[in-house]
């Protein structure tokens, strides 16, 4: 039995971010558990830390919420509550392979990990982006890659949605990102890609990161480092 539990804790640990869109409102089982069965994949390498964005059903309760006169803080923590049904979600089609409860801080995140399971997290703190989240929990956890799993290819030159010459980047340092992202919107419910407190954390604690489009088969290469897809962050080693 302790030759078993030495082996999982010596599993390196990465940690994915997967896009809330995967949760929308139409979403079938279907392609929850094909998430899932891609996970359970990935277990015999490494240990996935997983946390799950709140999507447009977030948006919709939010955008009702500021509607009817709802402070950010409040909407925040509205996003925060669908995004931990989300992992739920999740949880329930991992069955055992995940941990059986939804981490609320990072203490718990920690305690959760250490079980070896599949661990699933929604958000954690008002103010702060999955994304942000995302970042701390790789710190915590020492993780050895933040797989950023979104609804476009990687990281532009400026936003794809409005400019059709927007230019991917394979590559991109945390200072160049950091002002290509410095315009972004902290209201609650517009978070995308990246923003400048994950950077920070990323740049901090040097923690390998890529930024690609939600789907398994991009995060099973993304994990295994097995082809190059999406946008590298380069972070400088000590």
């Amino acid at each position: 039995m302790k030759s078993m539990d030495k082996k999982v804790s010596a599993k390196n640990r990465v940690v994915i971010k997967l896009s809330g869109s995967i949760f929308k409102q139409n979403t079938e089982a279907q392609t929850i558990h094909k998430y899932a069965k891609m996970l359970s994949t990935l277990t015999y390498k490494v240990q996935p830390v997983v946390i799950t964005g709140g999507g447009s059903m977030a948006r919709y309760f939010i955008n009702i919420a500021r509607n009817l006169g709802s402070n950010e803080s409040n909407l925040d923590i509205m996003g925060i509550e669908v995004s931990r049904l989300n992992a739920r979600l999740l949880i329930a089609a991992l069955g055992r392979q995940a941990y059986s409860q939804v981490p609320k801080n990072l203490e718990e995140v920690a305690t959760a990990t250490d079980s070896g399971k599949i661990v699933v997290v929604g958000g954690l703190h008002p103010g702060q982006s999955t994304n942000a989240t995302s970042a701390l929990i790789a710190e915590t956890v020492e993780a050895s890659r933040f797989v950023n799993a979104t609804d476009v290819n990687g990281i532009y030159d400026s936003d794809p949605n409005t400019n059709r010459a927007a230019k991917l980047l394979k590559q991109i340092t945390v200072r160049e990102c950091m002002e290509i992202l410095r315009t972004e919107s902290s209201m609650a419910g517009t978070y995308d890609l990246m923003d400048i407190v994950a950077l920070k954390v990323i740049e901090r604690s040097k923690i390998p990161t890529i930024v690609i489009r939600s789907d398994v088969e991009n995060i099973k290469m993304a994990v295994g480092n097995t082809r190059s897809i999406g946008t590298e962050i380069l972070v400088v080693k000590k």
